[in-house]
């Protein structure tokens, strides 16, 4: 019951956070038609939700690619947020709680975005902040409280959040569909749906005091992949000028996701006999709903994968010959891992025995060296170990990753290593896990009835600062924070952030030494 009256209290004050009286905002022209938003409760910022950026893709547009919005008449009122695209929905799945999931109606006709921008008039236009949403390309919308934009607005920030297309309706690949393309490629129309509402954006982002030449794209987890594969496609030229991929940078990644078009197409047929359907107008003709089944499950209870893949049109090549071959987009980048996500735990259950098997199995004759650096004398120690082991592989992976875009980028790359325990529901299960940075770079910790201290404060106020920076300039440096430095190919180094802010070495030398040896050699 307790928590039950503080999650009460936590939606009414984030409805009262954004609620006020709409006849104090001006409608603002789109090429779609007038919009009007809502002014914040302290007059700061204006929210715009729930604008269309793409025809809804349901009927004949059912797994097309994006098609132009339908212009309106008169004003929209752009008070509430549309539709999430089709997922699971659930309440909390912890570590992640209320304010990280998903709650709105879900559909098919779900493309649209939301703005919040600062109610103050500015001489310069405003630098944008496009937020990518992760979940797994299954789950996840522009609506999840923790990225809400009214705290970056009071920095200066426009900030975008949009939907598009997950899952089976995203990412479903089909001889036929590849066939009705004029470029002979399916299987990416929730990447595509990310790039028409970049195109949006540059078309449309200056009605709202926004800056279509200073877009940063950002995104965490799947968000992130997403961003790597924004910065290795053609498509995504000249749309966003920097990037931030939380939890998401490392040499193995993001190619390792990517399948081959023939390898999702066939896939595709698959699926489509094990609904019946023999043809793409029968699929098209089946209710959304007959279709999802098992498409949202855990990965490992269904057969199909609906994944981003090499399409030969969105994505021609990964990101990795994108840069060797000095194709991509070349812009100044954010990246950075978590303190608990990728093996590591508070407290972690493994035993020695085990830890030692998984070594022996994972490094063959190299686990000897890996043994003798993470050692496993005791269940205590192979728990000690196991965090240790796993904190240095992603950091010296994300350092490697960063080192071989260097090589021929001639933009600057910041990366940081997140460690700050966030408060409230099994705390000490779960410590600095997976997500658990973005409300402070939102600055958003409001959207949650977590028990915020004056320290989480402080942390949300300086990381949304970082965000600002980066978004204003390219660098996220700036008055009273602790000097970021970029990464260079000599030092191995990292920021550390949350509970310090202070350059930190990936790993000590030798197991700098052993991880890089043997992840250049995964290669």
């Amino acid at each position: 019951m307790a928590r039950f009256l503080c999650l009460v209290a936590a939606l009414a004050a984030i409805v009262a956070s954004t609620l006020a009286t709409p006849d104090r905002v001006a409608p603002v022209k789109t090429a779609g038609g007038m919009v009007q938003g809502l002014l914040s409760l302290d007059g700061s910022s204006i929210v715009y939700r729930g604008i269309p950026y793409a025809a809804p893709p349901v009927g004949a547009l059912r797994w097309k690619p994006p098609q132009p919005a339908e212009p309106w008449q008169g004003v929209r009122k752009a008070f509430n947020f549309g539709p999430s695209c089709v997922q699971r929905l659930d309440e909390e799945r912890k570590p992640w709680t209320w304010e990280f999931m998903t709650h709105d109606e879900i559909s098919e006709d779900c493309l649209y975005l939301n703005i919040w921008t600062p109610a103050s008039a500015s001489v310069s236009p405003r630098p944008v902040l496009f937020y990518i949403y992760g979940g797994g390309f299954s789950e996840g919308s522009g609506e999840v409280p923790v990225y809400n934009g009214e705290a970056l607005a009071k920095k200066g920030v426009v900030v975008v959040t949009v939907n598009y297309r997950l899952g089976l309706f995203g990412f479903f690949s089909h001889p036929e569909l590849s066939a009705e393309s004029p470029h002979g490629a399916s299987g990416n129309q929730g990447l595509l749906d990310q790039v028409a509402a970049l195109q949006w954006v540059q078309s449309n982002i200056s009605s709202f005091g926004g800056d279509p030449g200073r877009v940063t794209i950002a995104g965490q987890s799947a968000g992130a992949t997403s961003v790597h594969d924004l910065v290795a496609s053609p498509l995504a030229k000249l749309l966003f000028q920097r990037a931030i991929a939380d939890s998401g940078s490392a040499v193995s990644s993001p190619t390792a996701i990517l399948r081959k078009r023939s390898d999702a197409e066939a896939e595709g047929a698959k699926f489509a006999a094990s609904k019946g359907a023999y043809s793409l107008s029968e699929l098209r003709a089946m209710p959304w709903q007959d279709l999802i089944t098992h498409s949202n499950a855990p990965a490992d209870a269904v057969p199909f994968t609906f994944r981003p893949i090499l399409d030969g049109y969105f994505l021609t090549e990964d990101e990795t010959s994108a840069f060797a071959h000095e194709t991509r987009n070349d812009v100044p980048t954010i990246t950075g891992w978590n303190a608990d996500e990728g093996g590591a735990s508070p407290q972690p259950k493994i035993t020695a025995a085990e830890f030692t098997r998984q070594a022996r199995e994972r490094f063959g004759n190299k686990s000897d060296e890996f043994l003798k650096l993470y050692p496993a004398g005791s269940d205590l120690q192979a728990a000690e170990s196991q965090n240790r082991s796993s904190r240095d592989l992603e950091r010296t992976s994300m350092y490697l990753w960063a080192v071989r875009r260097n090589k021929t980028g001639k933009t600057k790359v910041f990366s940081y290593y997140w460690d700050h325990p966030m408060p409230g529901p099994d705390a000490d299960l779960y410590g600095a896990f997976h997500t658990s940075e973005i409300p402070y770079f939102f600055n958003s910790l409001s959207r949650s009835d977590r028990p915020w201290q004056p320290a989480d404060k402080a942390i949300a106020d300086t990381l949304s600062s970082y965000w600002a920076n980066f978004a204003t300039s390219g660098d996220p440096n700036g008055k009273n924070l602790a000097v970021w430095p970029a990464v260079d190919s000599e030092s191995a180094m990292t920021m550390e952030i949350g509970d310090r802010y202070v350059p930190i070495l990936v790993a000590g030398k030798p197991a700098f030494e052993f991880f890089r040896t043997f992840l250049m050699n995964q290669q």
